[in-house]
């Protein structure tokens, strides 16, 4: 079993900056690649950013992009993501996603090319 756990979550006024956390451990040994997805209250979750250790290839949802930086450690299978300019249109639960078993291609912006959820950390920016 593969456990996937967020941090760094909080309540911050617009401008601001957070930066979130995931650790994936457990019963894996490397991770393919990871990604970050949110979810607001009435809206389907969407693609936040993502990053493939193959290559080190990065994608980031135009929301985000300049704002929001994507990070890892392949060799501890962790990711960061540094928040910055956020936006009370940011506020969201923020989900960290991993793929432990391969895949030929992983589309980081599809969430079902991803094999292992965290709970969620919520992220609330005041205005």
């Amino acid at each position: 079993q593969v456990h996937v756990v967020e941090s760094g979550g909080g309540l911050v006024q617009a401008g601001g900056s957070l930066r979130l956390s995931c650790a994936a451990s457990g019963r894996t040994r490397s991770t393919y690649a990871m990604a970050w997805f949110r979810q607001a209250p009435g809206k389907e979750r969407e693609f936040v950013a993502g990053i493939s250790w193959r290559g080190g290839l990065t994608r980031y949802a135009d929301s985000v992009k300049g704002r929001f930086v994507i990070s890892g450690d392949n060799a501890k299978n962790m990711q960061y993501l540094q928040m910055n300019s956020l936006k009370p249109e940011d506020t969201a639960l923020y989900y960290c996603a991993a793929r432990v078993t391969p895949m030929s291609t992983i589309v980081l912006t599809n969430p079902a090319h991803f094999d292992s959820w965290g709970q969620g950390t919520q992220v609330t920016i005041s205005s």
